[in-house]
């Protein structure tokens, strides 16, 4: 049971490292945002669900405070799922009105629609 918590840390490690990658390699802050916004949510995803099958583990080995581990982790994963997607849409619409363009995009429908 313990190398599917590795696993899973490991595969949330991975992701959260591309997500700085995204940093580094898009062009402009909209793609910058939405690679590193969508890779450290999916990543962080994993990490805690790693934690919470490790408490999950403990609880069935009869270490019964551990389930207020479980509970605080997902609760953490909740608030971190609606905060992640609500902080990059409050940043990316910050950017558009102070006239940071989109570096490669064809059509801009947010100019049309005023």
């Amino acid at each position: 049971m313990i190398w599917l918590v590795y696993l899973l840390i490991g595969i949330g490690m991975v992701f959260q490292a591309l997500g700085s990658i995204a940093l580094h390699r898009f062009p402009d802050v909209y793609t910058r945002l939405h690679g590193a916004t969508k890779c450290t949510t999916f990543g962080s995803i994993f990490i805690y669900i790693g934690i919470m099958a490790y408490s999950a583990m403990l609880v069935l080995q009869g270490q019964i405070n551990q389930v207020s581990l479980l509970a605080h982790t997902l609760i953490v994963m909740a608030l971190v799922l609606i905060t992640n997607s609500t902080g990059a849409h409050a940043i990316s619409r910050a950017a558009y009105r102070s006239g940071i363009k989109p570096g490669l995009a064809v059509v801009d429908e947010l100019r049309v629609a005023k």
